[in-house]
């Protein structure tokens, strides 16, 4: 697989770098309208689930979905922010005990380590309806079917039918006394992982107002790459340091995780992670050179070290 480019790295760190402000902005200690106060507990919880960390892969997508239509405002960036937040949200419950049970979260302590496990509850819940606020608040775009069509879409991708549902089906593959079958896995990732970054490119097409056409193309896109992610994330899991990761290493192995890398081993895994990475690509094929950052977006998400 190619090496990727300086100017891939420069707007995937540029993405990262506007982001941060902005999400700094929307963990303020300041109310806003129609609050009461942000308790500090809570709030510095939630600061800790966020800030200073992170691929922040999910909003550079956005945000260059959008730019691929000529949309460069900060409708998209915030759209991508709200993204963000419910990403969060969903490691730190990820992380409790009751589901994952991990100590380490991009190399620092979990939430609930760091604070206790009622806060980190909280802070996850909070972390969920703030992003949905941002999706809904008018300082995103003035018009209220975009942000009702992000506020939809969010909740599908992230739901009973998206990641929360996946979430539970993962939880059932620990317990259960048949693996599941490849099909099976397939499904719980596209779920659990694939949703929410399909949605990432999806929400960059509708803060752009893209054709229906143009989104059917983006989520070909928006799938297999959001699969070949988890299955990086999967040999990383078997491949890599705690330290490399920034989190425990060999956990889905230890707690009987449902991956492509038990049902397909691990040289098989790798070749369908680059096949998906290509697939991704070669959906892109319409939108010539301008799309080379989503390109080349879907060759980092399979050839990343953590």
């Amino acid at each position: 697989m190619a090496s990727l480019s300086a100017a891939f790295t420069e707007r995937l760190e540029a993405a990262a770098r506007a982001l941060e402000p902005l999400l700094e902005a929307l963990l303020g200690g300041t109310p806003l309208a129609g609050e009461i106060a942000r308790p500090p507990r809570l709030l510095a919880a939630m600061r800790h689930a966020v800030l200073d960390g992170g691929k922040r892969l999910r909003p550079f997508l956005t945000v260059e979905t959008a730019r691929l239509f000529g949309e460069t405002g900060e409708g998209a960036l915030r759209a991508g922010a709200a993204i963000e937040l419910l990403h969060c949200y969903s490691l730190v419950h990820d992380d409790l005990p009751a589901m994952d049970d991990d100590d380490l979260r991009r190399g620092r302590p979990t939430v609930h380590r760091a604070f206790d496990e009622a806060t980190a509850i909280l802070a996850g819940d909070a972390l969920l309806t703030l992003a949905f606020d941002v999706l809904a608040d008018p300082a995103l775009t003035a018009e209220a079917a975009v942000r009702a069509e992000l506020v939809l879409g969010l909740a599908r991708a992230a739901g009973l039918g998206g990641m929360v549902g996946g979430q539970m089906l993962d939880l059932e593959a620990e317990s259960r006394s048949t693996p599941f079958a490849e099909a099976e896995v397939r499904r719980l990732q596209a779920m659990k992982t694939g949703a929410l970054i399909a949605f990432a490119v999806d929400a960059g097409g509708i803060v752009a107002r893209a054709g229906a056409e143009e989104r059917g193309r983006l989520a070909v896109y928006g799938r297999a790459l959001g699969a070949a992610f988890q299955i990086a994330d999967d040999i990383l899991d078997r491949e890599a340091s705690t330290d490399a990761l920034g989190k425990r290493a060999a956990k889905d192995a230890d707690r009987g995780k449902a991956t492509l890398v038990d049902v397909l081993g691990i040289e098989a895994a790798r070749a369908e992670r680059d096949r998906l990475a290509e697939e991704a690509v070669a959906a892109l094929a319409p939108f010539g050179p301008a799309a080379d950052t989503l390109r080349e977006a879907a060759r980092f998400a399979a050839a990343r070290r953590k």
